[in-house]
């Protein structure tokens, strides 16, 4: 029963927020068809919006995998999620939901009023807080337990922590960020309220008549992934020569991909904050009052488009220069690639973070400084996860899930004698 729930539901986003949209609705006494109504629109969104996500994510893979190949490949036998998980997935359900009962709890019984809503990070940070128990020597129900109480105090803490940023941004304090970008968002933030200028945003850039098409962020966004495919693939030789495609034919397609994802993203955003914030008013008022939805990232594009492009540029520019240089004088002892989807991701909500705190400068300078930390952190945690993940992490690191793992495993060193 539990791994049905696990499988079905908590690692099933568009069937989480849809029950959870009911539960909302039937709190408040709305009628049934109201219910039936708000609880599909609401899986609806988040269908749309996790389409658009996987859009942008294949569009941009490429060019993570062409990094990849230059460095001569990052995947190996135990050490990435797959061969992880078919050895402690059992360990990860079963903490993942004694976690969900604690977060509640937490949210029910203490002042912090947040509820992690960002479905597919349910699952993540048991992953990488077992990873880290295992690291530390833990096993059985130690390891379990640990794993359970890190991931419950995460979700819990770092949302409402970012809410006043969040509110910032989106002049609405009913919901926050649920996301592991949170580390990088607040020392954007931090860094663009001292360096800054609110008086110049984003999203007021001035253009010429002529090229006044790259105010929408679908079409500078196809534009930028574009040019991003014929640098690399001019820079790294048969980068992309698998697609049987000329070049900037290739490029041209995924252009066209991540513009078009940008846009349904979006659309899921939109859809996805229209029906589930009013519904999951009936949960804080009745079970957990005064609680706030923590959603996933993309939640807070729509409100700063032109600053998730920036973000995204200026980290990697920022991150792929101190690449090299880690690189070159082998800092961490092992070779690390550009982190094409952390930067689009992570660094993109870190700039909307910045914009909100210190407008277009800020949010250059925020995700700037962001990206530099980036770095560092997925550099400690491939070193912290070299007998688990570090493949892994060498990928999708270098936010939350890093400098958190790094936090966790220095703690279960404390037990792992135990």
């Amino acid at each position: 029963m539990m791994e049905f729930i696990t499988d079905n539901i908590l690692r099933n986003p568009p069937m989480l927020l849809g029950i959870i949209a009911v539960i909302g609705l039937l709190l408040q006494k709305k009628k049934f068809a109201d219910v039936i109504k708000g609880a599909l629109l609401a899986a609806f969104g988040m269908v749309i919006l996790e389409q658009g996500t996987g859009m942008l994510v294949g569009a941009i893979a490429p060019i993570n995998s062409a990094f990849q190949a230059l460095s001569g490949g990052v995947a190996s036998e135990g050490l990435n999620d797959i061969t992880f998980t078919a050895t402690h997935g059992g360990t990860i359900g079963i903490a993942m939901f004694i976690a969900l009962i604690l977060h509640v709890l937490i949210a029910r019984f203490t002042p912090i009023k947040t509820i992690f809503l960002t479905g597919h990070m349910l699952w993540w940070f048991p992953f990488i807080f077992v990873a880290a128990g295992v690291e530390a020597g833990l096993t059985g129900g130690l390891l379990i337990g640990f794993a359970a109480i890190c991931s419950a105090l995460y979700w819990s803490i770092m949302p409402w922590l970012l809410r006043k940023y969040v509110s910032a941004v989106t002049n609405d304090d009913s919901f926050t960020l649920g996301h592991p970008s949170g580390i990088l968002a607040l020392i954007s933030g931090f860094v663009a309220s001292k360096f800054g200028n609110k008086e110049k945003s984003c999203e007021d850039l001035k253009l010429p008549s002529g090229l006044s098409f790259f105010r929408e962020i679908s079409i500078s966004g196809g534009i930028v992934i574009f040019i991003m495919f014929v640098v690399v693939g001019l820079f790294i030789p048969g980068a992309f020569e698998g697609t049987g495609e000329n070049l900037f034919i290739y490029g041209i397609k995924q252009g066209f991909m991540f513009g078009a994802g940008l846009i349904v993203m979006l659309q899921g955003v939109r859809m996805l904050i229209n029906q589930i914030v009013p519904a999951f008013k009936g949960i804080s008022e009745k079970v957990v009052p005064n609680a706030l939805p923590a959603f996933d990232c993309p939640i807070l594009f729509n409100y700063k488009p032109n600053a998730v492009l920036i973000g995204f540029l200026t980290a990697m520019i920022t991150s792929t220069a101190i690449i090299l240089i880690c690189n070159y004088f082998n800092i961490f002892n092992i070779l690390l690639i550009p982190l094409v989807i952390t930067s689009f991701f992570e660094c993109g909500a870190a700039a909307v973070i910045g914009e909100g705190q210190g407008g277009l400068r800020g949010a250059i300078i925020g995700t700037a400084t962001a990206a530099i930390v980036m770095v560092a952190l997925v550099g400690f945690s491939a070193v912290i996860y070299s007998g688990t993940i570090q493949n892994w992490i060498l990928i999708f690191g270098g936010n939350d899930l890093s400098l958190f793992g790094i936090i966790a495993k220095l703690i279960a060193s404390l037990f792992g004698g135990f």
